[in-house]
């Protein structure tokens, strides 16, 4: 039987030498073999000495670290002489130490992923054959009925309607009135600069066959004159209205004149 030997924060071998790598700001692709394998034993000894049983995969790996420091201390030797493109003893353990932490990376996802998924409850399933397994109703309804439901439901459809229309109507004036409005005001900006004192209200109706335009034109006058934007006089009943490009202060700058 095989025991996996968890020692403090490191489980196996290769993680206590992948913290010492780090620990030391190395790369792993140029590990320092001698001070590395000085750490590692090192704290193998200090496990012995805490009476701690070492498990035969950390002294397989130190016995790996101490052969690969040999290997470094003796020169690379060719048939020529010395050559450095001999490969490096240390690659064998970086392949070794770059898939461990590959493995690691993956334990790690899988751990967050099912502490995640432990936080994750779904309904319990309910019988729902009460309602598949029961016939479907049918209502037995004459054809007075019916029919009488039937005009019921147009009526209703007709009402919603005439409530739909009014209130799009009524949105489409109070869009218009605002835009105649900037109309009206272009018009007196014109007029001021033209050094005309007075305007018919006819004059500020764009299409003059139109009732329509006509009474927007008269409710956006209204609306000004109660904003205090412009003054209208009429000397008679049913007389022409004029409007007065005379404006007060207040009124210039409302308008945009200076």
């Amino acid at each position: 039987m095989s025991y996996k030997v968890v020692l403090s924060s490191f489980e196996g071998p290769f993680d206590l030498l992948v913290y010492l790598i780090e620990s030391a700001k190395m790369s792993i692709y140029d590990i320092q073999i001698s001070e590395i394998t000085e750490q590692y034993v090192g704290y193998l000894n200090e496990m012995k000495e805490a009476d701690i049983a070492v498990s035969a995969e950390f002294m397989v790996l130190a016995a790996t670290l101490i052969e690969i420091k040999s290997r470094m201390i003796l020169p690379r030797m060719s048939e020529e002489g010395i050559d450095a493109t001999i490969e490096d003893p240390r690659n064998e353990l970086v392949e070794r130490l770059l898939e461990y932490k590959r493995f690691r990376q993956m334990s790690d996802e899988l751990g967050r992923r099912f502490e995640e998924n432990c936080l994750i409850y779904e309904k319990p399933s309910e019988d729902i054959s009460v309602y598949t397994e029961n016939p479907d109703e049918i209502l037995n309804l004459s054809m007075e009925s019916f029919i009488n439901t039937f005009k019921l439901f147009l009526e209703r459809e007709k009402r919603v309607a005439v409530v739909k229309s009014h209130y799009q109507r009524v949105e489409r004036e109070k869009a218009s009135i605002e835009s105649r409005i900037v109309y009206i005001k272009d018009k007196i900006k014109n007029a001021i600069t033209g050094g005309i004192k007075k305007l018919s209200l006819k004059e500020l109706v764009p299409n003059k066959k139109s009732r329509y335009d006509v009474i927007v034109t008269f409710a956006s006058v209204l609306q000004m004159m109660k904003d205090r934007q412009l003054k209208a006089e009429q000397e008679k009943m049913y007389g022409e209205i004029l409007i007065s490009t005379e404006l007060v202060d207040e009124s210039k700058e409302a308008i945009g004149v200076q």
